[in-house]
């Protein structure tokens, strides 16, 4: 099987020829997907704002379509960090605002209301997907009643602080018998 990373290798380097089970759970790869889905969303609110206001019937509100744009994209950029869940709650409460922003164009007068309600039912599906997501990767704490561990006794050296200083004198010692050696050897004719 062809891997891309083996364009990338130099010639002594070892090739992949077959790649593992993945380490990310289905959480993370969710996650993961709904980062990228975010960044194409609202780069397509960004830099095509006019096309979907035309879409939905909701011509100028194009300042709001590149607002609601960039907050995909920040959210996106969010969920495909470290800190994945507070860019995918950030997913969830945009998720709320579009919705309210769908809902007010969504009038009598509108003769794109079909493409409104596609969309709305669009942005309730995400929004399950963004809430499962969040769910999922929130932080996990011990329960209430877990005993906490407490380390109050410990320093940090592995035998403990007294046999640290032990070696340091014994190092200490070392050296300067080394210095008195060198300054012998120095003054030997």
């Amino acid at each position: 099987m062809f891997h891309f990373s083996n364009i990338v290798r130099t010639k002594g380097d070892p090739k992949i020829v077959e790649g593992g089970p993945s380490l990310k759970q289905p959480a993370d790869q969710l996650a993961r997907a709904l980062g990228w889905f975010s960044i194409g969303l609202g780069v397509v609110e960004l830099f095509a704002p006019r096309r979907v206001t035309r879409t939905l019937g909701m011509e100028g509100h194009e300042t709001l379509v590149r607002a609601f744009g960039m907050r995909e994209i920040l959210a996106g950029i969010m969920s495909l960090s470290v800190d994945k869940n507070a860019g995918l709650w950030a997913r969830v409460g945009g998720d709320g605002l579009d919705a309210a922003a769908l809902l007010s164009g969504l009038t009598a007068d509108n003769p794109k209301k079909g493409n409104i309600a596609l969309a709305l039912l669009m942005v309730g599906g995400i929004a399950v997907l963004d809430y499962r997501a969040a769910q999922d990767t929130k932080p996990r704490r011990p329960p209430r009643d877990a005993r906490r561990k407490l380390y109050p006794n410990r320093s940090g050296f592995p035998k403990g602080i007294e046999s640290a200083r032990t070696a340091a004198r014994q190092i200490a010692a070392h050296a300067k018998t080394n210095e008195v050696k060198q300054g012998d050897e120095r003054r030997v004719p």
